[in-house]
């Protein structure tokens, strides 16, 4: 399914978000490049970090609260006074899974579990783990380590680099 051998084009994504509805994008770049023979390499900081979090990963949520761009089924926006109401996170949380599920799209543990197998290399911020008192034995097991921002920066030379 995925070819072994690099192409020699490589693609770093930083993933700063950890929210579900953001979490997506940086996992399918990465898939999409790997598929195509790209190295990639995910760096995962500040809330992005929450993405390979052992206590967080399974647990990602999507809010409606200042996303403009959430609509429910019926296709009609959700003002930011019904976001704030009990039970809309777990709403659109719910609809989202819901959506990627129909999708065939896996959740993020085993979404990243395939980026790893596939080749693709996943890294935790040092300072934000520093930050939010995380240690290797914190992180989802596939994480090659814990570096900071001079060390990323020599593993993503000659990439392109993409900011989510």
């Amino acid at each position: 399914m995925f070819e072994e051998e690099s192409n020699g084009r490589k693609l770093c994504i930083i993933c700063s978000k950890g929210t579900l509805d953001m979490a997506y994008p940086g996992m399918v770049l990465a898939n999409a490049a790997l598929m195509e023979g790209i190295d990639a390499s995910i760096f995962f900081t500040f809330w992005g970090l929450d993405m390979v979090t052992e206590k967080r990963m399974d647990n990602l949520q999507c809010t409606p609260l200042g996303n403009p761009s959430m609509k429910m089924p019926n296709g009609m926006g959700i003002p930011n006074l019904m976001s704030a109401l009990p039970g809309m996170t777990g709403f659109a949380t719910s609809m989202m899974k819901k959506e990627m599920e129909a999708l065939d799209f896996p959740p993020p543990r085993e979404f990243l579990q395939m980026i790893a197998d596939a080749g693709g290399k996943l890294y935790a911020c040092k300072m934000t783990a520093d930050m939010m008192k995380l240690t290797e034995d914190d992180l989802f097991e596939e994480v090659e380590g814990i570096v900071g921002a001079m060390e990323f920066l020599e593993i993503a030379e000659g990439a392109q680099v993409i900011f989510v």
